[in-house]
């Protein structure tokens, strides 16, 4: 089953179900992906469906800080929930001794030596981990094995 279509059936399930704020948020999964198909004519596979993803769970991380700083617990209660759900539609999370091993096999693929060459490694990096490591700790990593 494509992650669409499970978000589907998820949606239909939390419409049984009654759960108000769940059915919510898949519907604003839906016109996230929705309006990046509509933006760039394309039928996203489930590889760009797990990026948006990653940014509306990035966007609610960036809330939570500020709701946090604000003193809104009950945002900051909604805001979690919410990231919760979104991360069940994600690949299962890479190790650290998993991710190292990826890192290091991408590094002697490309021959990679300095700074200048880590795009290339990224993108030999970026189809093996697409939601599964957090992109910003993968590029913090890979610029220590370049020496950067």
């Amino acid at each position: 089953m494509s992650l669409k279509a499970r978000i589907t059936a998820d949606m239909k399930a939390a419409m049984r179900a009654g759960e108000k704020q769940r059915l919510s948020l898949i519907r604003m999964i839906q016109a996230g992906i929705k309006q990046r198909e509509v933006d760039e004519r394309i039928e996203l596979d489930d590889t760009q469906v797990i990026a948006v993803l990653e940014r509306m769970i990035r966007q609610r991380r960036e809330a939570l800080v500020m709701f946090e700083a604000g003193g809104r617990a009950d945002l900051v209660a909604q805001e979690t929930a919410e990231i919760g759900w979104l991360t069940e539609y994600l690949p299962a999370r890479l190790g650290d001794a998993e991710l190292s091993d990826l890192i290091r096999a991408a590094l002697a693929a490309s021959g990679a030596s300095s700074m200048k060459e880590m795009g290339r490694v990224m993108a030999i990096l970026r189809p093996q981990i697409q939601g599964r490591a957090d992109m910003a700790a993968v590029s913090a990593r890979l610029k220590a094995a370049l020496g950067g």
